[in-house]
């Protein structure tokens, strides 16, 4: 599934520290809307780290950034406090989401299939359109990418 040119699939979920926010709502700021498989595992906690400590540089940008997983807001919200994040995260608990945007996807590891999240990447312009997208995400170096795509729109 590519979204890339396609309007981004809206959604309105609930986020850490209570409230909802909408994909919509964001406009017309560009969007980085990034899902990853769970809170407080080491690639999902660099990745956070990551864009964290990027927020200024994208806010230069112009762009918003939004990350989204299948926990719950309250382990959002212990995730936030243990590593002192500076995103919002949004609860997509029964994966409609996920769905969505095509990272609810069977994975194999150890010979052992389950499904789970893809870490996957989208970058959203001002009018909600997809303008590029990362899938099978490897973190390291990743957020600069990302950045560099946001700077150009």
């Amino acid at each position: 599934m590519d979204l890339t040119g396609q309007k981004a699939p809206d959604f309105t979920l609930p986020r850490d520290g209570g409230g909802e926010i909408s994909l919509s709502g964001l406009q017309p700021a560009p969007v980085v809307l990034y899902f990853y498989p769970r809170d407080d595992t080491p690639g999902c906690t660099t990745e956070a780290i990551e864009f964290t400590a990027a927020l200024e540089a994208f806010g230069k940008a112009g762009a918003k950034i939004l990350g989204v997983s299948r926990d719950t807001v309250a382990k959002h919200e212990k995730f936030i406090a243990k590593h002192d994040l500076g995103i919002p995260l949004v609860a997509d608990e029964d994966g409609t989401v996920c769905e969505a945007y095509g990272v609810w996807v069977e994975k194999n590891m150890y010979g052992k299939k389950s499904m789970g999240i893809e870490r996957a990447t989208f970058l959203i312009d001002g009018e909600g359109k997809v303008v590029r997208e990362w899938r099978k995400v490897k973190v390291k170096g990743h957020v600069e990418e990302v950045l560099e795509a946001a700077q150009g729109l």
